[in-house]
Protein backbone atom coordinates (compact mmCIF):
# COMPACT_ATOMS: atom_id res chain seq x y z
CA UNK A 1 0.00 0.00 0.00
CA UNK A 2 1.64 3.24 1.12
CA UNK A 3 3.11 4.94 4.16
CA UNK A 4 1.42 8.15 3.06
CA UNK A 5 -1.68 8.61 5.28
CA UNK A 6 -3.58 10.32 2.48
CA UNK A 7 -2.96 7.46 0.05
CA UNK A 8 -3.73 4.92 2.75
CA UNK A 9 -7.13 6.59 3.04
CA UNK A 10 -7.80 7.02 -0.69
CA UNK A 11 -6.58 3.79 -2.31
CA UNK A 12 -8.93 1.27 -0.63
CA UNK A 13 -11.90 3.47 -1.55
CA UNK A 14 -10.89 3.80 -5.20
CA UNK A 15 -9.99 0.11 -5.41
CA UNK A 16 -13.55 -0.76 -4.49
CA UNK A 17 -14.97 0.96 -7.59
CA UNK A 18 -16.09 -1.65 -10.16
CA UNK A 19 -13.80 -1.63 -13.18
CA UNK A 20 -10.74 -0.24 -11.39
CA UNK A 21 -8.26 -3.08 -12.01
CA UNK A 22 -5.09 -1.39 -10.77
CA UNK A 23 -4.00 1.90 -9.21
CA UNK A 24 -0.56 3.49 -9.51
CA UNK A 25 1.15 6.55 -8.11
CA UNK A 26 2.75 8.65 -10.83
CA UNK A 27 4.52 11.96 -11.31
CA UNK A 28 7.02 13.50 -8.95
CA UNK A 29 5.66 11.68 -5.91
CA UNK A 30 6.40 8.31 -7.51
CA UNK A 31 9.91 9.47 -8.48
CA UNK A 32 10.65 10.90 -5.03
CA UNK A 33 11.16 14.45 -6.33
CA UNK A 34 7.89 15.99 -5.08
CA UNK A 35 7.73 19.29 -3.29
CA UNK A 36 5.30 20.09 -0.49
CA UNK A 37 2.78 21.55 -2.95
CA UNK A 38 3.20 18.90 -5.66
CA UNK A 39 0.10 17.20 -7.03
CA UNK A 40 -0.64 13.58 -6.22
CA UNK A 41 -1.19 11.81 -9.55
CA UNK A 42 -3.03 8.51 -9.47
CA UNK A 43 -3.50 6.30 -12.52
CA UNK A 44 -6.65 4.17 -12.60
CA UNK A 45 -6.11 1.24 -14.97
CA UNK A 46 -9.02 -0.73 -16.40
CA UNK A 47 -9.84 -3.38 -18.99
CA UNK A 48 -11.57 -2.27 -22.19
CA UNK A 49 -14.38 -4.74 -21.58
CA UNK A 50 -14.90 -3.52 -18.01
CA UNK A 51 -14.45 0.26 -17.84
CA UNK A 52 -14.72 1.97 -14.45
CA UNK A 53 -18.21 2.62 -13.11
CA UNK A 54 -18.05 6.41 -13.30
CA UNK A 55 -21.24 6.94 -11.33
CA UNK A 56 -19.81 4.86 -8.52
CA UNK A 57 -16.49 6.70 -8.77
CA UNK A 58 -18.25 10.05 -8.45
CA UNK A 59 -20.13 8.75 -5.42
CA UNK A 60 -17.05 7.55 -3.54
CA UNK A 61 -15.09 10.68 -4.47
CA UNK A 62 -17.81 12.78 -2.85
CA UNK A 63 -16.96 11.13 0.44
CA UNK A 64 -13.25 11.87 0.07
CA UNK A 65 -12.95 15.42 -1.19
CA UNK A 66 -12.78 18.61 0.84
CA UNK A 67 -15.51 20.30 -1.23
CA UNK A 68 -17.87 17.99 -3.17
CA UNK A 69 -19.16 20.93 -5.24
CA UNK A 70 -15.65 21.53 -6.62
CA UNK A 71 -14.89 17.93 -7.57
CA UNK A 72 -14.85 17.18 -11.31
CA UNK A 73 -14.99 13.54 -12.45
CA UNK A 74 -15.14 12.87 -16.19
CA UNK A 75 -16.43 10.06 -18.34
CA UNK A 76 -13.89 7.75 -19.98
CA UNK A 77 -12.66 9.48 -23.14
CA UNK A 78 -13.78 12.99 -22.16
CA UNK A 79 -10.19 14.29 -22.24
CA UNK A 80 -9.37 12.69 -25.57
CA UNK A 81 -7.79 9.37 -26.59
CA UNK A 82 -4.44 9.93 -24.85
CA UNK A 83 -5.18 11.72 -21.58
CA UNK A 84 -8.50 9.81 -21.63
CA UNK A 85 -10.20 11.28 -18.56
CA UNK A 86 -10.10 11.39 -14.80
CA UNK A 87 -10.72 13.83 -11.99
CA UNK A 88 -9.40 16.99 -10.39
CA UNK A 89 -9.79 16.74 -6.65
CA UNK A 90 -8.71 18.36 -3.39
CA UNK A 91 -8.41 15.87 -0.53
CA UNK A 92 -6.99 16.74 2.87
CA UNK A 93 -5.79 20.05 1.51
CA UNK A 94 -3.80 18.31 -1.23
CA UNK A 95 -4.43 18.39 -4.97
CA UNK A 96 -5.16 14.88 -6.23
CA UNK A 97 -5.49 14.10 -9.94
CA UNK A 98 -6.95 10.85 -11.26
CA UNK A 99 -6.13 9.64 -14.77
CA UNK A 100 -7.79 6.74 -16.56
CA UNK A 101 -5.68 4.28 -18.56
CA UNK A 102 -6.75 1.18 -20.49
CA UNK A 103 -4.53 -1.82 -19.75
CA UNK A 104 -5.29 -3.19 -23.21
CA UNK A 105 -4.45 0.01 -25.07
CA UNK A 106 -1.32 0.65 -23.00
CA UNK A 107 -0.16 -2.91 -23.74
CA UNK A 108 -0.60 -2.29 -27.47
CA UNK A 109 1.37 0.97 -27.28
CA UNK A 110 4.17 -0.63 -25.27
CA UNK A 111 4.48 -3.43 -27.82
CA UNK A 112 4.64 -0.82 -30.61
CA UNK A 113 7.29 1.22 -28.77
CA UNK A 114 9.38 -1.92 -28.22
CA UNK A 115 9.28 -2.36 -32.00
CA UNK A 116 10.37 1.23 -32.62
CA UNK A 117 6.93 2.58 -33.52
CA UNK A 118 6.09 5.94 -31.93
CA UNK A 119 3.53 8.61 -32.79
CA UNK A 120 2.76 12.21 -31.83
CA UNK A 121 -0.73 13.58 -31.20
CA UNK A 122 -2.29 16.98 -30.58
CA UNK A 123 -3.22 17.27 -26.92
CA UNK A 124 -4.18 20.31 -24.81
CA UNK A 125 -1.69 20.68 -21.98
CA UNK A 126 1.17 19.28 -24.07
CA UNK A 127 2.45 22.15 -26.24
CA UNK A 128 4.77 19.90 -28.24
CA UNK A 129 2.20 17.12 -28.49
CA UNK A 130 1.53 13.82 -26.75
CA UNK A 131 4.12 11.19 -27.69
CA UNK A 132 2.75 7.64 -27.51
CA UNK A 133 5.88 6.57 -25.58
CA UNK A 134 4.58 8.58 -22.61
CA UNK A 135 2.29 5.68 -21.76
CA UNK A 136 5.29 3.37 -21.64
CA UNK A 137 7.15 5.87 -19.47
CA UNK A 138 4.23 6.17 -17.09
CA UNK A 139 4.40 2.44 -16.42
CA UNK A 140 8.18 2.47 -16.09
CA UNK A 141 8.20 5.33 -13.57
CA UNK A 142 5.05 4.63 -11.57
CA UNK A 143 4.66 2.96 -8.20
CA UNK A 144 1.96 0.30 -8.03
CA UNK A 145 -0.40 0.82 -5.08
CA UNK A 146 -3.12 -1.68 -6.00
CA UNK A 147 -2.37 -4.46 -8.49
CA UNK A 148 -4.18 -7.60 -7.32
CA UNK A 149 -3.94 -9.37 -10.69
CA UNK A 150 -0.37 -8.35 -11.44
CA UNK A 151 -1.38 -6.29 -14.47
CA UNK A 152 1.09 -3.47 -13.83
CA UNK A 153 3.82 -5.96 -12.94
CA UNK A 154 3.26 -7.69 -16.29
CA UNK A 155 3.54 -4.38 -18.15
CA UNK A 156 6.73 -3.47 -16.32
CA UNK A 157 8.27 -6.80 -17.30
CA UNK A 158 8.00 -5.66 -20.93
CA UNK A 159 9.87 -2.41 -20.32
CA UNK A 160 13.27 -3.19 -18.82
CA UNK A 161 15.82 -2.65 -20.18
CA UNK A 162 15.03 0.49 -22.18
CA UNK A 163 14.48 -0.78 -25.75
CA UNK A 164 17.16 0.20 -28.26
CA UNK A 165 14.50 0.23 -31.01
CA UNK A 166 12.59 2.88 -29.05
CA UNK A 167 15.71 4.97 -28.55
CA UNK A 168 16.53 4.85 -32.26
CA UNK A 169 12.93 5.66 -33.24
CA UNK A 170 12.74 8.70 -30.97
CA UNK A 171 16.07 10.08 -32.16
CA UNK A 172 15.04 9.50 -35.76
CA UNK A 173 11.63 11.12 -35.16
CA UNK A 174 12.84 14.25 -33.37
CA UNK A 175 16.43 15.06 -34.33
CA UNK A 176 15.63 16.29 -37.84
CA UNK A 177 12.83 18.53 -36.52
CA UNK A 178 15.23 20.61 -34.42
CA UNK A 179 16.80 22.25 -37.46
CA UNK A 180 13.49 22.26 -39.34
CA UNK A 181 11.89 24.30 -36.54
CA UNK A 182 14.81 26.74 -36.47
CA UNK A 183 14.62 27.25 -40.22
CA UNK A 184 10.85 27.72 -40.01
CA UNK A 185 11.42 30.46 -37.45
CA UNK A 186 13.95 32.03 -39.81
CA UNK A 187 11.23 32.55 -42.39
CA UNK A 188 9.40 34.76 -39.88
CA UNK A 189 12.42 36.90 -38.97
CA UNK A 190 11.86 39.56 -41.67
CA UNK A 191 8.31 40.08 -40.36
CA UNK A 192 9.36 40.13 -36.74
CA UNK A 193 6.61 37.61 -36.02
CA UNK A 194 7.48 36.97 -32.37
CA UNK A 195 4.67 34.49 -31.77
CA UNK A 196 5.69 32.22 -34.64
CA UNK A 197 9.37 32.55 -33.81
CA UNK A 198 8.77 31.68 -30.15
CA UNK A 199 6.60 28.71 -31.13
CA UNK A 200 9.27 27.34 -33.44
CA UNK A 201 11.91 27.87 -30.76
CA UNK A 202 9.81 25.90 -28.30
CA UNK A 203 9.45 23.05 -30.77
CA UNK A 204 13.19 22.98 -31.39
CA UNK A 205 13.93 22.85 -27.68
CA UNK A 206 11.26 20.21 -27.05
CA UNK A 207 12.83 18.06 -29.76
CA UNK A 208 16.24 18.50 -28.15
CA UNK A 209 14.76 17.23 -24.89
CA UNK A 210 13.24 14.20 -26.63
CA UNK A 211 16.57 13.31 -28.26
CA UNK A 212 18.59 13.69 -25.05
CA UNK A 213 16.11 11.61 -23.04
CA UNK A 214 16.22 8.85 -25.68
CA UNK A 215 20.02 8.85 -25.90
CA UNK A 216 20.18 8.39 -22.13
CA UNK A 217 17.51 5.67 -22.04
CA UNK A 218 15.16 7.88 -20.03
CA UNK A 219 11.40 8.25 -20.46
CA UNK A 220 10.09 11.77 -21.10
CA UNK A 221 6.57 11.77 -19.69
CA UNK A 222 6.08 15.50 -19.29
CA UNK A 223 7.55 18.47 -21.12
CA UNK A 224 7.61 20.52 -17.90
CA UNK A 225 11.12 20.51 -16.51
CA UNK A 226 12.42 18.13 -19.16
CA UNK A 227 15.35 20.29 -20.28
CA UNK A 228 16.35 20.99 -16.69
CA UNK A 229 16.41 17.24 -16.08
CA UNK A 230 18.37 16.62 -19.28
CA UNK A 231 21.07 19.04 -18.06
CA UNK A 232 22.17 16.38 -15.56
CA UNK A 233 22.22 13.38 -17.91
CA UNK A 234 25.52 11.61 -18.62
CA UNK A 235 25.02 12.31 -22.33
CA UNK A 236 24.00 15.93 -22.73
CA UNK A 237 24.86 19.30 -24.25
CA UNK A 238 27.42 21.50 -22.52
CA UNK A 239 25.89 24.42 -20.64
CA UNK A 240 22.39 23.36 -21.66
CA UNK A 241 20.45 25.23 -18.96
CA UNK A 242 22.26 28.52 -19.50
CA UNK A 243 21.98 28.33 -23.26
CA UNK A 244 18.26 27.60 -23.13
CA UNK A 245 17.79 30.55 -20.77
CA UNK A 246 19.72 32.71 -23.24
CA UNK A 247 17.39 31.69 -26.10
CA UNK A 248 14.39 32.93 -24.13
CA UNK A 249 16.18 36.09 -22.98
CA UNK A 250 17.00 36.88 -26.60
CA UNK A 251 13.45 36.21 -27.77
CA UNK A 252 12.06 38.33 -24.94
CA UNK A 253 14.34 41.16 -25.99
CA UNK A 254 13.28 40.73 -29.64
CA UNK A 255 16.83 39.64 -30.50
CA UNK A 256 15.39 37.02 -32.82
CA UNK A 257 18.38 36.53 -35.08
CA UNK A 258 20.66 36.01 -32.09
CA UNK A 259 18.17 33.52 -30.60
CA UNK A 260 18.17 31.49 -33.79
CA UNK A 261 21.97 31.45 -33.78
CA UNK A 262 21.97 30.16 -30.20
CA UNK A 263 19.52 27.46 -31.24
CA UNK A 264 21.63 26.55 -34.28
CA UNK A 265 24.64 26.05 -32.04
CA UNK A 266 22.58 23.81 -29.74
CA UNK A 267 21.31 21.83 -32.74
CA UNK A 268 24.87 21.39 -33.99
CA UNK A 269 25.98 20.03 -30.62
CA UNK A 270 23.05 17.59 -30.48
CA UNK A 271 23.79 16.43 -34.02
CA UNK A 272 27.42 15.86 -33.08
CA UNK A 273 26.37 13.71 -30.12
CA UNK A 274 24.00 11.68 -32.30
CA UNK A 275 26.63 11.04 -34.99
CA UNK A 276 29.35 10.27 -32.45
CA UNK A 277 31.42 13.23 -33.53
Amino acid sequence: MSDDPLLARIIPVLAGVPGVAAIVLGGSRARGTALEASDTDLGLYYRDNAAPDIDRLRAVVTGLVDDPTAAHVTAVGEWGPWIVGGAWLAIGGRKVDLLYRSIDQVTTVIDACRNGEVSMHYQPGHPHGFCSAIWMGEVALCRALHDPDGLIAALRAKIAPYPSALRDALVRRFQWEILFAIESAGLALPRGDSTHIAGCAYRALACIAQVLFALNGQYLINEKGALAQATNFPVTVRGLAGRVAEVWRQIGAAEHTAAMQTLRELESDVREICTGG
